[in-house]
């Protein structure tokens, strides 16, 4: 391949390098550049002259102000970088450049699971509920049992899992970031996929009892099943040993089971998509390629009826001024400010910021700083209005885009997206992970074709041919979104269901610990 960079806006002063294997000192492009120095791939090159103090600039916004004046043909790094200062909040216009609606996208359909709620699921699990980690062994035992023994008999259901978390006990239960936990462990349990009420298993003496977790539907003590409590508690009295607790546990598992075989795929609209958007172990191509490419099929989501999230408050609170101008009216502009303030609070309470957030893999994949991070990020969110913002583990009741608030942390974010709502998962990575989730399929998306060259048995599309030529992102989009109503159909699989890699969930708890 002869020597290559991609240069994002007309006002950049900076370019990231193409070739998988770098470039040599002395290399020349097309545009007369020579590069001073050897430079990796993905890493930034000065398109011109930098003086120190000036803006480093890329995607049109400034990453950085130069530590010490740059050459054209530099290899620019995190070191040359001075971090500028977030959008200050309180300036912020908001609905300021609304995008008129985009037009209908109609005919599109997909096979799932529709609910008595209305909800839709993209899969058939039994779903099983811990109040409190001291359980989940006894529950992860079960569960091995259920499938083992008992799975085979309900062909319609896709799989069993343990709803376990770290929350439940030595927690302020009673303190305001106690709500975030609680909420999302509840919406997890009641998940589309689940097609219901879950199992409940409880110890006893836990704070968080069964009746915080599930306040009483229908002025019912506890949810039921056929007129019983579907709740194991562990410490009850007629529950003499394991074994009765796990024989208990597998008898409701049972019933529930009969149920849920009983659950067919119907023909569903587009619009039924619940569709959560993330980035893990990102890249400078990230922004380049994968995100954009997402943000064209979150924008055909959008025309079709559906419902596409995008979170990661600390990756998109130094590109926050690029979405409140886009929000529906004035109150969503404000909402997404509130949920960037409360984050900017709770990290000045841990002596933390958002500088923070780049990991090693990020900085080895090129990305400097935040700033540059988060400007690729929002490229998932497309270019529709922003017409909703939920808080932490709320669930999402609008249509179209919506800023589900989550830390950037990829585990976290991907449970609290499932308390959200989320039927099917979109996750883009530049160097590489194996992320996967029980609850929902996980459609992983590839910065560069490298790495999509050598995990080809675990990344679902590759979009680093839009870094070549080889394809657009307009191609990458439609691509994505026809793969999205396959996987969410179950005629295709994910690679990481196919491999059964699914991660625990890890609800955000802001709160104390007792």
């Amino acid at each position: 391949m002869k020597p290559l960079y991609v240069r994002v806006h007309p006002r950049d002063n900076v370019a990231i390098i193409v070739n998988a294997e770098g470039l040599a000192a002395g290399t020349v492009f097309d545009s007369g550049l020579r590069l001073r120095e050897a430079i990796p791939q993905s890493h930034k090159v000065a398109l011109s002259g930098i003086e120190q103090g000036a803006p480093v600039v890329r995607y049109g916004e400034v990453i950085g102000l130069a530590t010490r004046a740059i050459e054209a043909g530099d290899w620019v790094r995190e070191e040359m970088l001075a971090l500028p200062q977030p959008p200050p909040l309180d300036e912020l216009p908001l609905a300021t450049a609304t995008p008129p609606p985009l037009p209908p996208l109609e005919g599109h359909t997909f096979a799932g699971y529709r609910n008595a709620d209305g909800s839709v699921g993209t899969k058939n699990i039994l779903g099983i509920t811990t109040t409190v980690q001291c359980v989940a062994p006894t529950v992860e035992f079960a569960v091995r049992r259920i499938k083992a023994e008992l799975l085979p008999r309900y062909p319609n259901v896709d799989d069993v899992v343990a709803i376990t978390h770290t929350y439940g006990c030595g927690v302020a239960i009673d303190a305001p970031g106690a709500a975030v936990p609680i909420r999302t462990i509840r919406n997890i349990s009641t998940h589309a996929n689940l097609g219901g009420w879950p199992l409940v298993v409880s110890l006893g003496c836990e704070k968080m009892q069964p009746q915080r977790l599930f306040p009483a539907p229908s002025g019912a003590s506890l949810p039921v099943l056929d007129g019983e409590p579907h709740v194991v508690r562990m410490q009850d009295a007629d529950l003499k040993g394991f074994g009765s607790i796990v024989g208990s546990i597998m008898r409701y598992a049972e019933q529930r089971l009969e149920e849920l075989n009983r659950r067919q795929r119907v023909e569903c609209p587009a619009s039924d998509l619940v569709v959560g958007l993330q980035c893990g172990g990102s890249d400078a191509f990230s922004g380049v390629t994968c995100n954009p490419a997402v943000g064209y099929a979150a924008d055909l989501l959008v025309r079709a009826g559906a419902t596409v999230m995008f979170s990661e408050v600390t990756e998109v609170r130094d590109a926050v001024h690029l979405l409140t101008p886009r929000a529906a009216t004035p109150d969503v502009g404000r909402d997404l400010i509130r949920e960037m303030r409360w984050y900017d609070d709770y990290l000045a309470r841990g002596s933390a910021d958002r500088s923070a957030n780049p990991t090693p893999g990020n900085k080895r994949g090129g990305l400097s700083n935040v700033v540059e991070k988060a400007l690729g990020s929002v490229a998932k969110a497309g270019t529709s209005a922003l017409a909703a913002v939920t808080a932490p583990g709320e669930r999402v009741t609008s249509r179209g885009l919506i800023f589900a608030a989550t830390p950037a942390s990829d585990f976290i974010c991907g449970t609290e997206q499932l308390a959200a709502g989320m039927n099917l998962h979109i996750f883009t990575t530049g160097e590489g992970s194996p992320y996967g989730l029980a609850l929902s399929p996980v459609i992983k998306v590839s910065s560069r074709t490298a790495l999509a060259e050598r995990w080809h048995d675990l990344i679902d599309v590759d979009a680093g041919r839009i870094a070549t030529g080889e394809a657009t992102i307009e191609d990458i989009g439609w691509e994505l979104f026809h793969l999205m109503l396959d996987v969410a159909s179950g005629r295709k699989q994910t690679w990481a269901d196919h491999w059964g890699l699914h991660n625990a969930l890890a609800p955000f708890n802001p709160g104390p610990v007792t």
